[in-house]
């Protein structure tokens, strides 16, 4: 790319259409100047991990080791369709296991129907009970509204469900709703 060395890729996890470039960390910078140079005709600029952040999170993207982590199944993420029961695997055995007595939690989209922004590690509760954490929260600028994600108890996952964010000692209103919360039109 632009004479120098590169691995470029479709990989990019934000919902959107786009490229990651992979390069000697000593080049990428020039990689970087010759884009941008070559995008301003098109009005290209650039964007930070905030906003590659909020455009994942948008299409209800889950962030590995945030919303994901090692500790959960896939039967628990939205990901348990791409679970193969026809085929061994390591873990499979205790992956049937979870599916046969049914998961405990799960992760749900959220929109905040109060005030403020769900943040990591924010309770969730309904009523005085707690039932679970925020593992991501913005502003959506796409949609105008606070979302998020949240790992909660399985009775509390049906859209619609009404839950409270707890952000600085106070609850504030949200609801469950499902995922993604955008798409881009084809």
């Amino acid at each position: 790319m632009a004479g120098i060395p590169a691995i470029i890729s479709r990989s990019g996890y934000t919902g959107e259409d786009g490229f990651e470039i992979y390069a000697a960390a000593q080049k990428i910078s020039l990689i970087w100047d010759r884009l941008m140079e070559a995008g301003q005709a098109f009005g290209m600029k650039p964007a930070g991990l905030g906003a590659r952040d909020t455009l994942r999170l948008e299409a209800g993207m889950m962030l590995n080791g945030q919303d994901m982590t090692q500790d959960m199944s896939p039967l628990e993420a939205p990901y348990g369709w791409l679970v193969d029961w026809n085929k061994d695997f390591a873990g499979k055995s205790a992956l049937v296991s979870i599916r046969d007595r049914g998961t405990q939690k799960k992760i749900v989209g959220l929109e905040m129907t109060g005030r403020g922004i769900a943040r990591h590690g924010y309770a969730v509760k309904s009523g005085e009970r707690e039932i679970g954490l925020v593992t991501s929260g913005t502003f959506a600028p796409t949609l105008n509204k606070a979302v998020g994600l949240a790992f909660i108890d399985m009775e509390f996952t049906a859209p619609d469900t009404e839950i409270s964010i707890v952000i600085r000692d106070t609850a504030s209103a949200a609801r469950v709703v499902k995922l993604p919360f955008y798409k881009r039109p084809k």
